[in-house]
């Protein structure tokens, strides 16, 4: 999952930030900061208003994630760990600010969607 920032103050600087964030909360915690975990309530859009996050859900079949996964040299998540994330991840959903891409296309059409979503938020 990657996750756009605008930070819509003249001081902020626009951030692109790669993380799984595959539960709900992580990504609450994202938007709203440490007052999510304390808080029970239902997430509500816009909670902080001073940053703009569009949640990228980078989505793909086990196999294909697993082939790349494989070539990948001095990663420090072992394949054999694969399974556990896609048992874990939690979609992202309404209310989050999300999209979906998939893996299954290039990588410059992944790109051009991403940038066209970031460029309409």
């Amino acid at each position: 999952l990657f996750t756009f920032i605008d930070r819509e103050d003249s001081f902020g600087q626009d951030a692109v930030l790669a993380c799984s964030a595959l539960k709900k909360m992580y990504r609450r915690i994202l938007v709203s900061g440490a007052s999510a975990i304390e808080s029970n309530q239902p997430e509500q859009p816009g909670e902080n208003t001073a940053l703009k996050i569009l949640f990228v859900h980078l989505h793909g079949p086990i196999d294909i994630i697993a082939a790349r996964l494989e070539k990948r040299r001095g990663h420090f998540m072992p394949p054999e760990l694969l399974q556990s994330q896609f048992d874990t991840l939690e979609p992202p959903s309404a209310p989050e600010n999300f999209i979906t891409v998939s893996l299954e296309k290039s990588l410059p059409k992944i790109v051009q969607e991403i940038e066209s979503a970031i460029l309409q938020g």
